[in-house]
């Protein structure tokens, strides 16, 4: 084979893997804005998934926060105890952070398992593969929205107050929200042709708790470590992003600049690999 005509043959690839990847692309797109069209289905499903978890129970939903609000106050003793801080300060972190953690967490590992979990309707319903997606990402916001009332009464109870300042935890949360619905989309994918990956993920996720500022605070970490330690951590400009505003603080510039970049690149790479793999899904059940 002459050089001519290997040329020829890689150009010819080239172009083909190009085409292969607009047509992707375009599939992953329509099923994301079927699925933006069909949202108040995906707000029903989400709506009973946290309504049938609780069925016949006298306060119903309001068990999350029963539950929340008990490990909070029992880590808040331990571990204010522990690092020697005033309460009137560490509980509110602690509680906030604690909130925070818990819908990142639920979500990204509720994601691993999305499709996998829809089974039944992804096997006999037409709907889009996306809305699975935001049915997960809503029923997680539902239990955030019973949780967040914890917060607060924690405020209160320790003579805080909450400013004007809150208000920007609103936009935190959206690009929060944005980021972990690509997350959970890569994720879902990944774990449905590979079950073991959801495990991995869980494990991960677990490390990540004891290296993310969650129960500890920046400034009590000892001088020789420096603040990349935590600055590399996305998943603390994620939290930044929502505890600052409830505690009286502005978000770090820096927060929002790694938010927004992983929120780009992030959705970017999702879109094509949900249009490349979307298809085989349905084979991988």
């Amino acid at each position: 084979m002459t050089s001519e005509a290997i040329s020829r043959d890689v150009t010819q690839s080239v172009a083909t893997s190009r085409t292969m990847t607009r047509t992707g692309v375009r599939v992953a797109l329509e099923d994301m804005f079927e699925s933006f069209r069909k949202w108040r289905v995906a707000l029903i499903f989400g709506w009973q998934d946290v309504a049938q978890r609780y069925r016949r129970s006298r306060i119903g939903a309001f068990w999350l926060t029963l539950n929340m609000l008990v490990f909070i106050a029992a880590i808040g003793a331990v571990f204010g105890t522990l690092f020697r801080a005033p309460m009137a300060e560490f509980l509110p972190y602690l509680c906030v952070s604690i909130i925070t953690w818990n819908f990142l967490s639920i979500t990204l590992n509720e994601g691993c398992t999305t499709f996998v979990a829809s089974e039944g309707i992804i096997l006999q319903v037409r709907m889009p593969l996306f809305m699975h997606i935001m049915r997960t990402m809503w029923r997680n916001i539902i239990i955030l929205a019973h949780n967040i009332v914890i917060f607060p009464v924690v405020v209160l109870l320790v003579g805080g107050s909450v400013g004007w300042t809150a208000l920007l935890a609103i936009p935190g949360l959206l690009l929060l929200c944005l980021n972990l619905s690509w997350m959970s989309l890569v994720f879902s994918l990944i774990c449905t042709r590979f079950r073991d990956m959801t495990q991995v993920v869980t494990n991960l996720l677990q490390v990540m708790f004891y290296f993310t500022p969650v129960m500890w605070m920046t400034r009590t970490l000892p001088e020789h470590v420096p603040d990349l330690f935590f600055q590399l951590n996305p998943f603390y400009h994620f939290l930044q992003l929502i505890r600052a505003p409830l505690l009286n603080q502005y978000p770090d510039a820096l927060s929002w600049i790694v938010a927004l970049a992983i929120a780009v690149v992030g959705w970017a790479w999702a879109i094509v690999f949900f249009g490349k793999y979307r298809w085989r899904v349905a084979y991988w059940l």
